[in-house]
């Protein structure tokens, strides 16, 4: 024996409030959603019928309800029945003529949602010559079904809905806040829409209807400024003709967070969906605020979001395009402004250039980087310096660039984010290009070696400065090298950069990883960290005379302290402890006499 599911009405609206609608005021919009498909049904076979949507708040009806009144197609007693007392039966919806592609309504929820802020909702409907029928429901899942009396039914076709707030809900129902709400969900409805005597349509979209229609800017720049709240940088006409998309692209004036969405102004059938629409633009385009109305678009069961599917797949697609097609027009043909761009959404467009080889060349013409040499676009420094000779990180850059500079070897600052990943990415456009990563230790064959004789006398000073600094695991070394006033400089290889990182982890790690850090550190190839002396400098030279064994580690230890921290290298524990000694040591030595 076949059984029916029993609906609990109010189980039903608690899980609509807390977990399909964001909020109560959808009610506003399922309202203007049922008179706007009650219209079109209507105009189909009448294109001369009024359309008109008439909301009266319960300050103009004087008994405390809201009424909204429509000039629509109106409902028989049967249809009444299918569509105010059902829940997710669309394809009945279909069957009665409310298609899918010509309406808004698609769940068959319909007036389900005014329970949210009503316990009692009156419909009162009439279609063609039928007479009128009033249709009562109410929140614990009842409802009745009658012909209306004479005098409470409608003389014309069409549909008036009563709300009977709730006692908790009562600010839902306010003047201001229902005009805020018509004039949200329905400023760009094609048919009139009243709160009292207020008009809350605006006509037309601002962005062209049509693809090749002229774009009139001012009026977009403005639309920007009154209902988005900003100046745009720039504004460009957006078009998918399979997703039934128009619209527009609002670039952002002020530098915003990768990682913020702030998301898109959607309009379905120009019924607004949401304001805060996601993946409707690739996520590098986060420097770009849509504004679009769509037809074939699919909503969420809650209207208020997208459906993921292939059409919104191909549709991001395409609106990503339209926009790096402007960029690369603005390149083009306005290069200064470009510039500006780039000065303030710089990130987002390295960030489409690490995959897009076209915004790669832009960012390769237009975006200028940080070198030792000065700021230039990597198509300048080729120019000037043939090979890009790179720093992978910042802390890299700041330690090797002047010392570089000195050996007239040029460096671009690739620390900062995607510089590395987008210079290494440039042979793959242009094969003639050539990339280097500089390597530390790529500096001490720039650098002049001493002479024998004088290596020979500087061999006692350089045992003892090794015994000093020892314990640190760094190899003293002197050299003669530009810029002679800086007296040491201390060079970390990427691999023994990477040793340093093993043996901290090791202090960190428990006994059974750290059993995999010390296997991992026995297969490391050997590489010590360096300290080099500048022979060049005055104060080294006078440091490599100094016969006190004493005071020979406490000048080198100051000297490797000062190397670190010009490098911007980590200070350890104990490096922390042997600057603090050495400072001391040499200041007793500085001050000498009895306490």
């Amino acid at each position: 024996m076949d059984h029916t599911f029993q609906v609990d009405l109010r189980g039903v609206v608690d899980l609509l409030s807390h977990h399909l609608y964001g909020s109560p005021r959808v009610y506003v919009r399922e309202l203007l959603q049922n008179a706007v498909d009650a219209i079109t049904a209507r105009r189909a076979a009448d294109p001369d019928a009024p359309a008109l949507i008439r909301i009266e708040p319960p300050e103009l009806t004087g008994d405390g309800t809201l009424r909204v009144h429509d000039t629509g197609i109106g409902l028989t007693e049967v249809q009444v029945h299918e569509l105010l007392a059902t829940i997710g039966r669309s394809s009945k919806r279909d069957e009665l003529g409310f298609s899918r592609h010509d309406f808004l309504g698609q769940f068959g929820i319909g007036l389900l949602s005014c329970f949210l802020v009503a316990d009692e909702i009156r419909v009162f409907t009439r279609h063609a010559d039928q007479p009128s029928v009033c249709w009562t429901g109410y929140s614990d899942g009842r409802y009745t079904v009658q012909l209306a009396p004479a005098d409470a039914g409608r003389s014309e076709p069409g549909t008036s809905v009563t709300l009977v707030p709730r006692r908790s809900a009562e600010q839902w129902f306010a003047t201001p806040t229902v005009l805020d709400l018509a004039r949200l969900f329905g400023s760009l409805l094609p048919f009139t829409v009243r709160v009292g005597d207020v008009t809350t349509t605006a006509g037309p979209p601002p962005w062209p209807a049509e693809p090749g229609t002229p774009v009139d800017r001012p009026a977009l720049i403005r639309y920007a400024r009154e209902t988005l709240g900003f100046e745009p940088f720039d504004v460009l006409p957006l078009s998918v003709p399979e997703a039934g998309l128009t619209g527009a692209a609002f670039i952002l004036s002020e530098p915003v967070n990768p990682a913020a969405r702030a998301g898109h102004r959607v309009y379905l059938k120009r019924m607004l969906l949401t304001e805060h629409a996601d993946g409707l633009l690739p996520d590098w385009a986060f420097f770009a605020h849509c504004v679009v109305d769509a037809s074939e678009l699919r909503p969420t069961a809650s209207r208020e979001a997208l459906y993921e599917d292939s059409l919104l797949t191909a549709t991001r697609e395409a609106l990503g395009d339209q926009v790096r097609g402007w960029l690369v027009r603005l390149a083009k043909h306005h290069p200064r402004r470009l510039g500006e761009f780039l000065q303030v959404h710089h990130l987002g467009v390295k960030a489409l250039a690490l995959h897009d080889d076209e915004m790669l060349r832009l960012v390769d013409q237009w975006w200028p980087m940080d070198t030792n040499v000065g700021t230039l676009t990597l198509a300048e420094f080729r120019q000037r310096h043939g090979l890009i000779r790179y720093a992978a990180s910042l802390d890299e850059f700041r330690q090797l660039a002047a010392v570089a500079a000195a050996q007239d070897l040029a460096v671009v600052n690739g620390g900062y984010t995607y510089d590395t990943e987008l210079i290494e990415r440039l042979p793959a456009v242009d094969r003639s290009v050539l990339i280097e990563r500089l390597e530390p230790s790529d500096l001490t064959t720039r650098f002049d070696s001493l002479d024998p004789q004088v290596e020979l006398a500087l061999r006692p000073f350089l045992v003892a400065a090794q015994r000093a600094l020892e314990r640190t695991g760094c190899e003293v070394v002197i050299r003669a090298y530009d810029p002679v006033s800086l007296p040491a400089l201390y060079l970390v290889s990427r691999s023994a950069a990477f040793n340093d990182q093993l043996a901290a982890s090791r202090d960190k790690a428990d006994e059974l990883w750290g059993g995999v850090l010390d296997a991992l550190a026995a297969s490391a190839p050997p590489d010590r960290p360096q300290l080099v002396l500048n022979h060049r400098n005055p104060l080294v030279r006078r440091v490599g005379t100094l016969t006190d064994p004493e005071l020979v580690g406490l000048a080198v230890e100051a000297l490797y302290g000062q190397a670190l921290l010009l490098g911007h290298h980590p200070i350890r524990a104990g490096d922390a402890a042997l600057l603090n000694s050495s400072f001391l040591g040499l200041l007793g030595r500085a001050v000498p006499g009895q306490e």
